[in-house]
């Protein structure tokens, strides 16, 4: 499948300057890969990946990868819960990338994991809850 550009549509958004533009891909039915370059403003202040950045990058990757698996209605949807594991120390310059799979839908929620790498690193782990967007009628 191919790469697509994944951005928040209302500039100056939280999303829009922390995390920028991703590129997410499909890659199954449930399973999409979204990289991202990293830029200095991602750093803690010891240099390496920040852990805040590193879980907004998780929560914003889950819905770019929704997006590139044919689900860009749940751009709408929110997050109920997210968890992170930080497996390793990220860093500036290498593209971070996201291996989001959706383990399970229901009429209300969805519920996915996702790791983080750099490289063959795991940086990463994390699994969410979230609530679907409401089907227009």
């Amino acid at each position: 499948m191919d790469w697509m550009s994944w951005a928040d549509p209302v500039p100056g958004t939280f999303l829009d300057s922390a995390i920028g533009i991703s590129y997410p891909r499909g890659d199954a039915e449930c399973q999409a890969t979204v990289m991202l370059e990293t830029r200095p403003s991602h750093a803690n202040r010891l240099g390496a990946l920040h852990g805040g950045f590193l879980a907004a990058f998780a929560d914003h990757a889950l819905f770019a990868g929704l997006a590139a698996m044919g689900r860009p209605e749940q751009a709408a949807a929110v997050t109920v819960d997210l968890t992170m594991q930080y497996c390793g120390s990220g860093k500036v310059g290498p593209h971070l990338r996201a291996e989001v799979e959706l383990l399970r839908e229901t009429g209300r929620m969805m519920f996915l994991r996702l790791t983080l790498h750099q490289d063959e690193e795991l940086i990463a782990a994390s699994t969410a809850t979230v609530r679907k967007a409401p089907v227009a009628t």
